[in-house]
């Protein structure tokens, strides 16, 4: 199995330099690139087959959350994991929005870090729930308040179990943990889930949470 391509996108050299002996010490991870800047990282990647991007947010030039934009704009574009400061700052959000599948704290445990380089590789999300619900819980004043959002009409193509589901993903919970909430198999939740993806146009749960919350679904605490 061939290893996963990361590139390590952070304006200090100190920090790529500890991710990077973290990274290589795994058999089925390689370091492919590095860059110090939003506008580097872009340039890389125009030379550089990567899978994965480490992306940190606050750099010179080009910042990450605009870096995030513009690479998940391309076609088949590498998976982007954004790297953000223990406080939960104003790009996290953003950075989700721009098309990053997940985003890390920087003082994650390197366990931590290592199976969301291996979720978001695999296609998932990676922004656990209790993250989730705090990052939501804080942002959600700055999205819109009234329910006129183009993506309300989205989702009303959703039945009624999908839309519930819909709720209760944008909540922070597993598949698991909306299996027991609404009596289903979370096999039966994957379905659900997948079908949700499809009929809105979204490429993952995070998009899925984005949207709930923008188009007035739900607000923070839970749903309406």
């Amino acid at each position: 199995m061939a290893a996963i391509r990361v590139m390590l996108v952070d304006d200090q050299a100190l920090l790529r330099t500890g991710f990077r002996m973290v990274l290589a010490a795994q058999p089925d991870m390689e370091v492919v690139a590095e860059a110090g800047d939003g506008a580097e990282a872009i340039e890389v990647l125009r030379a550089t087959a990567v899978d994965v991007v480490l992306m940190d947010v606050r750099m010179p030039r080009l910042d990450g959350v605009e870096a995030t934009r513009r690479i998940c704009a391309q076609e088949n574009p590498p998976k982007v994991l954004i790297l953000t400061t223990f406080d939960l700052d104003e790009y996290a959000f953003t950075g989700l929005k721009a098309g990053a599948s997940g985003f890390m704290l920087k003082d994650v445990p390197p366990g931590e870090l290592l199976n969301a380089i291996r979720s978001v590789h695999s296609g998932d999300a990676v922004v656990a729930p209790s993250t989730t619900r705090r990052l939501l819980d804080r942002f959600s004043p700055m999205l819109p308040s009234t329910t006129s959002e183009p993506g309300d009409k989205r989702v009303e193509r959703l039945t009624e179990r999908e839309r519930e589901v819909m709720l209760l993903v944008a909540q922070g919970l597993s598949n698991g943990e909306i299996a027991g909430r609404l009596v289903l198999s979370e096999a039966t939740v994957k379905t659900h889930v997948g079908r949700i993806l499809t009929k809105l146009g979204l490429r993952d749960r995070v998009q899925v949470v984005v949207m709930a919350y923008e188009s007035g679904l739900v607000r923070a605490g839970g749903a309406r």
